[in-house]
């Protein structure tokens, strides 16, 4: 028996809520919007305090986020939101950390952690057999989940950074390209008929150096190709932003995705 029967089978004839949103137009500006946020809360945290004291705070701030999400029995967009972000802010910091306090090349740093990434998607699929949001309805599924956000802003954070300065295409020519490359996905799923899980994960994954590359273009200075508005300005209003679309979601419930109600135990042979 896999771990999906064994899971609804205990479930007995209660829906099984499901722990994570559905795909809706603002689901993907709220990702947008949040990879730029880690991005841009991550350079200004390390720079307003000692780095390794935003470094543990941006841990603590991650795991407390993270243990919230779990205590809700399914679904809540506050709670999910604010794990995204805190996964933003600490994945970019251990990127960032790998390259500025190990000294690994980015090219280096952006495989090793395609490599995780790869390696989280294969235990994921063997375990539960499926990668589909569409069955996080188990803490472990969650786990597993949130294993491969954190990897996937961790390694989209190491891309964008490999093509703004390892090939110095500069921000806003790398977030030309990964929103040229986020097309694929959408348009192979929608005209040809693609994986509907490979095509998510695999936007999932290009939003990052997007929005990451978005919010240096515009918070660093002009001599770093930059339009110089600044770290604290640009979080400002990115946090402005978020606020604002997670109270939409979480006052339409648009993205909630409906409860599945398991199939019905198998009844002995005299019962029938």
């Amino acid at each position: 028996m896999n771990s999906t029967a064994r899971h609804r089978q205990g479930s007995g004839t209660g829906e099984v809520a499901l722990r994570v949103p559905g795909i809706v137009a603002a689901f993907w500006i709220a990702k947008g919007l949040s990879t730029a946020l880690g991005e841009g809360a991550s350079d200004y945290l390390v720079q307003a305090m000692v780095p390794q004291i935003a470094v543990v705070l941006g841990f603590l701030a991650f795991v407390a986020a993270l243990a919230l999400q779990f205590r809700m029995r399914r679904y809540r967009a506050w709670t999910y939101w604010l794990a995204v972000a805190m996964v933003g802010i600490f994945g970019t910091m251990a990127a960032d950390v790998m390259h500025v306090a190990l000294g690994v090349p980015y090219t280096a740093s952006s495989l090793l952690y395609a490599l995780l990434l790869a390696g989280v998607f294969w235990l994921w699929r063997r375990t539960e057999g499926t990668l589909s949001i569409h069955s996080i309805d188990t803490p472990r599924r969650e786990a597993f989940y949130w294993a491969t956000v954190v990897a996937t802003f961790a390694m989209g954070t190491a891309l964008g950074d490999f093509t703004a300065f390892t090939l110095h295409l500069g921000y806003f020519a790398s977030a030309g390209i990964f929103a040229a490359l986020i097309l694929v996905p959408a348009l192979g799923h929608r005209l040809l008929g693609w994986n509907p899980v490979f095509c998510f994960w695999a936007a999932y994954v290009i939003t990052r150096p997007l929005g990451a590359s978005l919010a240096d273009g515009f918070a660093k200075p002009h001599s770093s190709g930059g339009l110089g508005f600044g770290d604290a300005p640009v979080v400002l209003g990115l946090t402005a932003l978020i606020v604002g679309v997670v109270a939409y979601l979480a006052v339409t419930r648009i993205d909630v995705q409906p409860a599945e109600r398991p199939a019905p135990l198998p009844q002995p042979e005299h019962a029938r």
